[in-house]
């Protein structure tokens, strides 16, 4: 039997850089919330099996989404911590998932994922076992500030890359890996982190470099003319 392909979306944060009363997941892009892009993008996706969207246990906000209902979804409630909702989401298929499937944890707050984007990382995880996430290499000069705001060192940037989303695991490595850094006291920021402390080398897949992440309020008119654009270059695909 194959492997499920699993998809955890952690959705339960607040978005306080975005000084909005709204949770930036909810705020508009091109007329439709940012979350509803990026479960769009996922649900038309054909080799994901089944989503799971971890939101608030005070998100009033959710049930409004037109896609709420789709069956391809289920809702698991979020943690205090990325870490805890992403966690919380293993748990919450623990009776379906088995030991050897993957689960690919995506960022909600990146829209712009591309199909070829998530083929490729798919593709890998056939040759390799310890998972692979998106990625692109640093092409900017990097800078190590002191705690005056001054440089104090330019990092050389060989061999460093900025770690996107999606990240894939198997099921039990990633929960092993997540309980694990919990257990120590660690709230690791991305699923890759929880990996290389038992151990794990991930594959980096080179990803699209505007998969961009949706943090402060200018990101919000550049995801809406990257989106444009795209949906616009996959029409005529």
């Amino acid at each position: 039997m194959f492997p499920k392909v699993w998809t955890v979306l952690p959705a339960a944060g607040v978005g306080s850089r975005m000084q909005s009363e709204v949770p930036k997941q909810y705020l508009s892009i091109a007329g439709k919330p940012l979350i509803q892009h990026t479960l769009e993008r996922l649900l038309n996706y054909s080799r994901l099996d089944r989503i799971i969207v971890v939101i608030s246990a005070e998100d009033h906000h959710w049930s409004q989404l037109a896609l709420h209902r789709d069956p391809r979804l289920c809702v698991a409630t979020g943690g205090e911590e990325r870490v805890h909702s992403v966690l919380n989401g293993l748990t919450a298929i623990e009776t379906q998932a088995q030991d050897q499937d993957w689960v690919l944890v995506h960022d909600v707050a990146r829209p712009c994922v591309r199909r070829e984007d998530l083929d490729r990382l798919l593709d890998t995880l056939v040759s390799e076992p310890q998972g692979a996430i998106l990625a692109s290499p640093v092409t900017d000069t990097l800078k190590k500030a002191g705690d005056n705001g001054r440089i104090t060192q330019t990092v050389p940037r060989a061999g460093i890359w900025r770690a996107f989303t999606p990240q894939a695991f198997r099921y039990a490595d990633l929960r092993r890996a997540l309980e694990s850094a919990l257990e120590a006291g660690e709230l690791v920021t991305d699923e890759a982190s929880a990996m290389e402390r038992l151990g794990y080398q991930p594959a980096l897949v080179r990803g699209s470099s505007d998969n961009i992440k949706v943090t402060v309020p200018e990101d919000l008119p550049y995801a809406e003319f990257l989106l444009r654009r795209l949906n616009e270059s996959e029409k005529n695909q």
